[in-house]
């Protein structure tokens, strides 16, 4: 087949400006920073798209290297400007074609988490019939990816004596017997956190190391190789222990550090593929690794450690590329490469440390954070695979879609009287209008073998019901269309019986629990809990969230979570986070109606 990319990676290409590589969107890095566009002058201006983790830091060495005497071409000035860009959504940009208007200045430098997206990007131009953009590169800094595990369980697999990787994740994976067959009977079955490899750089270096551990090799991957049915068995064998997918790791590293505070770290996974910068945070009482004005880290109760894969593992490089484009002329490059070399300097390399990152400069020496006191160990890692080319990595994420765990998923639709409320003035479109599109766009996204089941809720329905059950779980491959026809029949009708209908759709889907899939529900609310019964409404959040938590802190092997969608201004988002992070999951903020497409997408990365 030709290297196109698959269904799920195109759709998350798509979310520009919203699934960041690390911490946050672009417009709240962008904002935070100050960096917006500013005015260069009568300078030569370097416009850098750069990943949010790396933003902050980006942005400080810009205006250290603006002031400077390099930041020079000839007789004029050089104007180096940063924006925040996640790494899909400026691949997705540079692929479809940048409107300035809307998204900021036209980079000169791409700067994406890592070098597999450049890879990404030019495959999607080839495919076009285009000339790719990024070439050679420096590396700004360096973070390898790991397998984060609490310090005892990694000591009961042997650590830090016995070299550990994919293998022993896939042996645990399949081990009926779980920890127990490894003396902890009270941790209970193995579970893993992975990233969707189509939205995150986590997932998709996760992806290919256990590919390359699948083959024995180190470099070289081929497409024969992917299609070995041990390769196959390898990877599905390892999907078949994650707890759910997601667009970002932070998801894993904030629910796990809750778990931890509240005295058991070990039952919500047993390990997450993430990078080793994440650990550090973690250790360091940072778990999403943005530390807010006037929060104090609070160390977690049991500490994180990384465990280097034997099989080898890969670098998220962070590759400073100048690109190779028709807007880029010669004195941006000359201005590019001035700033390139700047920030190679080893004064400027050593502030990447203080970050949680390795030094892209190989002559700066890796230093504190990178230490034991944080979990990491600055002698790994001793393997490092190879990027596969552009065409296998295409593959790879094609044949992910049949390996990846299936979903049971329960659409839980808010059809109160405000869902009728204006939502787009230039189209007339009303709230439950864009959030009808939303959910017949997202039922695409699913597998055809993914189970979806529709439910919408309000006051005073049929028979003074609080809500109704449109359809139950099925395959989706049987039911799209119907289920489609069911979400474009739907009108706004009463109150929000939010709590009750949540609790009832949890319940129902923990009854008839599938432990072969991910079992989820997806809840979207436009407002807070209105049953016609105040008094009763503390009551009532109150009982649902011990519902929530007993059922996920103790029998995780029966794990349903809820992921609500905030949607709209009116929203009770504080409400809707308290129910996610109860059920160990994660809310998603649709304040603008707007952009109920994009976070749909990001929704459905779960499964």
């Amino acid at each position: 087949m030709t290297a196109s990319l698959p269904r799920r990676l195109l759709a998350a290409l798509a979310l520009v400006g919203l699934l960041a590589a690390a911490c946050s969107d672009d417009r709240s890095v962008d904002d935070a920073l100050g960096n917006g566009n500013e005015d260069p002058g009568d300078c030569v201006a370097v416009d850098l798209a750069v990943s949010p983790e790396k933003a902050t830091l980006l942005t400080e060495l810009a205006r250290d290297f603006n002031g400077s005497e390099q930041a020079r071409v000839g007789d004029q000035c050089v104007f180096a400007r940063v924006q925040s860009k996640s790494s899909g959504g400026a691949a997705q940009l540079l692929t479809d074609g940048w409107d300035e208007a809307a998204e900021g200045p036209r980079p000169v430098i791409w700067s994406p988490a890592a070098s597999s997206w450049g890879a990404v990007l030019n495959q999607r131009l080839s495919d076009r019939g285009q000339p790719g953009l990024t070439g050679e590169f420096t590396s700004f800094m360096l973070t390898p990816l790991v397998i984060a595990m609490p310090r005892p369980m990694a000591q009961a697999l042997g650590w830090p004596d016995e070299p550990l990787g994919f293998g022993d994740i896939l042996g645990l994976a399949r081990d009926q017997q779980g920890w127990a067959g490894r003396g902890h009977p009270e941790w209970g079955a193995f579970r893993l956190g992975k990233t969707n490899p189509n939205f995150s750089t986590s997932g998709l270096s996760a992806l290919m190391a256990q590919a390359y551990a699948a083959n024995g090799k180190t470099s070289g991957l081929s497409i024969e190789d992917l299609a070995k049915p041990s390769t196959a068995e390898f990877a599905s064998g390892v999907e078949s222990a994650v707890v759910h997918y997601g667009d970002t790791t932070l998801t894993f590293m904030n629910n796990w550090f809750r778990a931890d505070q509240r005295g058991n770290p070990f039952g919500y996974v047993s390990a997450v593929a993430v990078e080793e910068k994440s650990v550090i945070d973690y250790n360091r009482g940072d778990p999403d690794g943005v530390r807010q004005e006037g929060e104090e880290p609070r160390p977690p109760r049991v500490p994180l450690v990384a465990i280097y894969p034997e099989e080898g593992t890969l670098y998220s490089d962070n590759p400073l590329y100048v690109l190779d484009a028709e807007w880029v002329d010669d004195a941006e490059q000359r201005g590019a490469a001035e700033f390139v070399e700047f920030v190679q300097e080893p004064a400027n390399q050593r502030k990447v440390l203080d970050f949680g990152f390795r030094p892209g400069n190989p002559e700066v020496a890796v230093g504190t954070p990178i230490d034991g006191r944080n979990g990491v160990d600055a002698d790994q890692p001793q393997t490092l695979l190879e990027v596969p080319q552009p065409a296998v990595l295409a593959q790879l994420l094609d044949d992910w879609e049949d390996q990846r765990k299936s979903a049971r998923v329960l659409l839980v639709i808010d059809v109160s009287g405000s869902m009728g409320d204006l939502a787009d003035p230039e189209t007339g479109a009303t709230k439950l209008d864009l959030a009808k599109s939303a959910t017949v766009a997202a039922l695409d996204d699913f597998n055809e073998d993914d189970e979806v089941g529709l439910w919408i809720f309000s006051t005073d329905l049929e028979g003074g019901a609080e809500h109704v059950a449109l359809a139950p779980p099925a395959r989706v491959g049987d039911v799209r269309e119907s289920l489609k026809n069911r979400v474009r029949d739907l009108v706004p009708l009463n109150g929000t019986p939010l709590y009750r209908a949540t609790q009832a759709a949890y319940e129902d889907l923990r009854a008839s629990f599938d432990p072969s899939r991910i079992n989820a529900v997806v809840l979207l609310s436009d407002g807070v809990n209105d049953d016609g019964e105040p008094d009763d409404d503390r009551d009532q959040l109150e009982e649902l969230l011990e519902v929530l938590a007993s059922a996920s802190e103790g029998q995780q092997s029966q794990a349903v979570r809820v992921f609500p969608i905030s949607y709209g201004e009116s929203a009770d988002l504080g409400t809707l986070r308290r129910i996610a992070e109860a059920s160990q999951a994660a809310v998603y903020d649709s304040s603008d109606p707007r952009s109920i497409n994009k976070v749909f997408v990001a929704v459905v990365s779960n499964f």
